[in-house]
């Protein structure tokens, strides 16, 4: 928790001013008890009424001076821990955002909502309370002690026998509540996960009629977390009625022996009153710190959670120095002595010119991946070469390895073995932001954001001319559809893009990688909610329009990619066939069998 102290700088003031603030009032709190007992002892007694209304006045002075004062510690403690709060999901949002897939998929996209919500919410609070009690707590206690002291040193005794009981009864408690609240935690881990499915699935749900089923899981994870809660809950719930009771057996042990000392007229009333006030206030002061224990611990864990996303380093992270030799790190060694040994400046620069030309867009050279939690390769020994303004399909059973052979190139995971090249650099070499802005992909699921059409289309290049947006819209079927709409590319798409279907969300995603002007453009299998129909026109555009540009296209369907000028095959992460259509129907099995199962197919649906 001390690692998140540094985030404190910035609120220095607050944090100093405001348990400064807290102190002034906790010295007049201790006060107020003296100047009851003098109210009692030489007002009330002596039925002087001038002299009560004068420490009654002194009194009411006192509480409202403390009340201002706690009024204003508030403030700054509202200030630095909403400013805290603020910084802390701004830094782990930050965070998030620069991890590869593979941290991603690690934590869980609802461990780490909980982390930016509930984790820093709790720090918040935890800051707040710093602020107002950790000083006033403590203070009260041996404050309050030592007044009770000066009134009467033997009663005394009677509190150093109920403190030790006290706080064996706080440490009990303490010490079976800390280790449920890390387990309470990671049990709203999985109710969020639940919640998450359910609400992101619920069309696939009510499909498969399993409403009842994810109703029933979600009540008995709820009935666990539930169960956890109450666990803590129940042990919690003993502090106050156990620490009441300690409290007021003190209390009468006090007034039984002060009435003797009142008796014997070595106390006065108003000091027996002021001695219980005292011991109130210490016995208070103590159950807030027990509380304060409970907070701190859950802030604890809290910290302990928001640290390891802090301290978790991406596994995929920019060169800090992309100079020249970096650059051309990759160039043929040949080639690299060739410039150098160049009689002028123009000639090595049209040799180099001509050794990148001939370079492939594309390559892979014996590429081998395995996902972080797994101990087999979903790639194995790749190797490929792809022209600039090539089209390429990949192709292959579900599980193949397509889409992650893709994902290899845009870099949202490095590989295990083996290197990728993008226009004959590493794309190690590369800022993640350079090599992406080379590429278009459109993922396997489309993503599309609240907002309008337009809005969606110009997220890859927000100077997109409205002539692009429009034209990028018809190469990708979807421009007819837009049209149709009563505000067009004005019309509204909701979360997620509920209110289109899938194929209408297929065009969009498409359309906004095509806005976006890339080298390389990418189609993960994003054209399967299309009808024949409509895929045929969407790839004769394609060839139209985008006949410079490298597309490469992953798809389950034959029909797609049968005029690609190389066709890949993958088989369980390896590949068992690559050339035109043509040469796989004649040398590769799989491809064989990929293309006479959708050939029966088209048959059995003709009939």
């Amino acid at each position: 928790m001390f690692k998140l102290v540094k985030y404190l700088k910035p609120y220095l003031k607050q944090v100093t001013l405001g348990p400064a603030f807290k102190l002034f009032e906790a010295i007049l709190e201790l006060l107020i008890p003296l100047m009851m007992a003098k109210l009692i002892d030489n007002g009330v007694r002596a039925n002087n009424s001038s002299y009560i209304y004068m420490m009654g006045g002194l009194m009411v002075i006192t509480a409202i001076t403390g009340a201002c004062s706690a009024y204003i510690c508030q403030y700054y403690a509202s200030i630095a821990s909403q400013g805290f709060g603020t910084t802390m999901r701004n830094l782990l949002f930050k965070r998030v955002q620069s991890f590869s897939l593979n941290e991603i998929d690690k934590i869980g996209v609802p461990s780490l909502i909980n982390r930016i919500t509930s984790d820093v919410n709790q720090l918040q609070f935890a800051v707040a309370m710093l602020i107002r009690l950790v000083v006033r707590v403590p203070f009260l206690c041996i404050g309050g002690l030592i007044m009770a002291m000066l009134i009467n040193l033997k009663l005394s005794l009677i509190l150093l026998v109920i403190m030790p009981i006290f706080l064996v009864f706080i440490y009990i408690i303490m010490s079976r509540t800390v280790p449920l609240y890390k387990a309470v935690q990671k049990k709203l881990d999985t109710l969020s996960v639940i919640i998450r499915e359910n609400l992101s699935g619920v069309r696939v749900i009510r499909a498969f009629a399993r409403l009842d089923k994810e109703r029933e899981r979600f009540v008995k994870s709820n009935k666990e977390y539930a169960e956890a809660s109450i666990s803590v809950g129940r042990i919690s719930a003993l502090l106050n009625p156990v620490t009441t009771v300690v409290v007021n057996l003190g209390i009468a042990a006090i007034l039984w022996f002060g009435g003797i000392e009142v008796y014997k007229g070595s106390m006065t009333q108003g000091e027996v009153i002021a001695y219980i006030n005292y011991v109130n206030m210490i016995l208070s002061a103590l159950i807030v710190l027990a509380n304060l224990v409970v907070t701190f611990t859950k802030a604890a864990a809290s910290a302990n959670r928001v640290n390891e996303i802090l301290e978790l380093e991406p596994s995929i992270v920019d060169k800090a120095d992309f100079s020249e030799s970096i650059i051309n790190s990759d160039y043929d060694l040949e080639t690299e002595k060739s410039i150098k040994n160049s009689s002028t400046k123009v000639k090595a620069s049209n040799q180099l010119k001509s050794e990148e030309d001939e370079k492939p867009i594309i390559q892979f050279k014996n590429v081998s991946f395995s996902y972080s939690e797994s101990s087999e390769y979903a790639l194995k020994n790749i190797s490929l070469e792809i022209n600039k303004g090539q089209r390429v399909g990949i192709i292959g059973s579900t599980g193949a390895g397509k889409s992650t052979l893709v994902n290899l190139i845009i870099r949202f995971y490095d590989t295990t073995e083996g290197s990728v090249y993008v226009e004959g650099r590493n794309v190690k070499d590369y800022t993640q932001k350079e090599l992406r802005d080379k590429i278009g992909l459109v993922p396997q699921k489309s993503v599309l954001f609240s907002g309008t059409i337009e809005d969606n289309l110009r997220w890859g290049n927000k100077e997109a001319s409205q002539e692009e947006i429009e034209e990028a819209a018809r190469i990708a079927q979807a421009y007819d559809f837009i049209v149709k709409k009563e505000e067009g590319f004005k019309s509204m798409i909701s979360q997620g893009g509920a209110n289109l279907s899938g194929g209408q969300k297929q065009r969009l995603a498409i359309a906004r990688a095509i806005v976006k002007k890339p080298e390389i453009l990418i189609l993960d299998d994003s054209m399967s909610a299309l009808d024949y129909a409509t895929d045929a026109a969407f790839r004769k555009m394609l060839s139209e329009k985008l006949s410079d540009k490298t597309i490469i296209m992953v798809t389950q369907r034959v029909s797609t990619i049968k005029n690609a000028d190389l066709i890949i095959v993958l088989d369980d992460g390896e590949i068992v066939g690559m050339g035109n259509n043509d040469y796989l129907l004649e040398n590769c099995l799989v491809y064989q069998e990929i293309y006479n199962s959708q050939d029966e197919e088209k048959e059995a649906q003709n009939e």
